[in-house]
């Protein structure tokens, strides 16, 4: 715009301070590309203080959306600052651990509109602590030591825990001191023991530190056989955060107890969640099955073909109509035996099988298999002479072989 770089620095100062945060983001954006270390006429211009008066300002800007894609996209912006912060200072021209801590905070305020793990937060407060254990132990007065201590008792990394005390314990204030006396004394060996503690310290934190420790608690319940329980925190974890992370430990609790009713719902809901392409095909695979199960064929088959669109799942969702298709011969001739026209679908199921392969040849072992299996299953010579079909004739699976295949209503060809 021909400014110098003082005024437009001057422009992104007054903007800040005006709470002017569109003009700010603009002219940011320029300190973000140019990076200069300093600027003429401004003795104590530091640069890594306009980055993180940057993310502040991506940060106020998601606080006041209402559109939670825009508040993500305007937090993941300030996410982006922090990378180039990290990427382009030397560690004698910026406080490292202050940026470290900084970013740990940073993730566990906003991990759920950012769709990452929790664990994320907990990362980066790991390397605070490791770059300067004695001030990370006093910052907040012992706060986040605190959470990243009872982040390790819950996730059950014991040795952790004990070599944190090891280190922290001669500097620790005394509300800290309490409560590493309490986790000294609670760090047993059996998921049982951890359960007690746990529930024990449960109804004494809140926020965060409480999700943590819910989280573990769900971990603990499912390896000792208390499905019930587990469900339970799980559920309350999910009504606390509906987030992805808490709605994929509800599903996967249902899916493991058989309850696929309960599970398609939040399945349902994870297919709106999820980013990547790739999470999504392997989330409508699983809606597929789950359908698959309840003999619900014609919408297990729509949630597989849904899934052939997503990166990387292609081979499996023919894969898994196949089997859909399998399942509505089997369906189809419940209490009779097997009939010609029956056994003319497995030649529409081997096409599938076949495409497969092509589409994903590291699950040729499995796939061939089945069409080894099915192949026995297909209309013999005899079937072929009697209903005059001649090999390569194009054949369709609908209600002319019988009423319970019409919805199949796909073309194949004479084996």
């Amino acid at each position: 715009m021909g400014l110098s770089p003082i005024a437009a620095y001057s422009i992104f100062s007054e903007s800040i301070r005006h709470d002017d945060y569109e003009m700010a983001v603009r002219f940011g954006e320029w300190l973000l590309v140019a990076q200069p270390r300093q600027i003429e006429g401004i003795s104590r211009f530091r640069l890594d203080q306009q980055f993180e008066r940057i993310i502040r300002v991506y940060t106020a800007m998601a606080e006041a959306e209402d559109d939670p894609t825009e508040k993500r996209a305007l937090l993941e912006e300030a996410n982006s600052v922090f990378d180039l912060t990290f990427e382009i200072f030397d560690e004698d021209e910026i406080d490292l651990y202050a940026w470290k801590l900084r970013r740990g905070r940073f993730y566990q305020e906003h991990y759920a509109v950012l769709r990452v793990s929790l664990d994320e937060a907990f990362r980066w407060y790991e390397k605070a602590f490791e770059y300067n254990p004695e001030k990370f132990t006093e910052d907040g007065g012992g706060y986040f030591a605190g959470i990243l201590l009872s982040h390790y008792v819950s996730s059950g990394l014991r040795d952790k825990a004990m070599a944190m005390i090891d280190e922290i314990e001669e500097i620790a204030s005394p509300e800290l001191q309490q409560e590493i006396d309490a986790t000294r004394e609670q760090l047993f060996d059996s998921p049982e023991e951890r359960i007690t503690f746990l529930e024990s310290r449960l109804e004494r934190v809140e926020d965060e530190e409480r999700e943590v420790m819910m989280v573990g608690l769900v971990n603990l319940y499912g390896e000792t056989g208390q499905g019930a329980k587990a469900a339970a925190m799980a559920r309350e974890l999910y009504d606390m955060n509906p987030g992805f992370e808490n709605t994929r430990r509800l599903a996967d609790i249902y899916l493991s107890e058989g309850n696929t009713e309960q599970a398609i719902r939040y399945l349902n809901e994870l297919i709106e969640l999820a980013a990547e392409s790739e999470v999504k095909g392997g989330i409508l695979l699983e809606l597929a099955e789950a359908h698959q199960q309840r003999e619900a064929l014609p919408v297990a088959r729509s949630y597989a073909r849904r899934a052939m669109n997503e990166e990387g799942h292609r081979g499996q969702a023919l894969m898994r109509i196949a089997s859909i298709y399998a399942s509505a011969v089997s369906q189809c001739t419940s209490g009779r035996a097997l009939e010609r026209d029956d056994r003319t679908v497995y030649w529409l199921i081997i096409d599938y099988l076949e495409r497969a392969i092509e589409a994903d040849p590291s699950i040729r072992g499995t796939a061939q298999n089945r069409i080894n299996t099915y192949r026995s299953a297909m209309p013999s010579a005899e079937d072929k002479f009697f209903r005059g079909w001649e090999v390569g004739d194009s054949f369709r699976i609908n209600s002319s072989i019988g009423e319970c295949y019409a919805w199949i209503d796909e073309e194949t060809r004479v084996r």
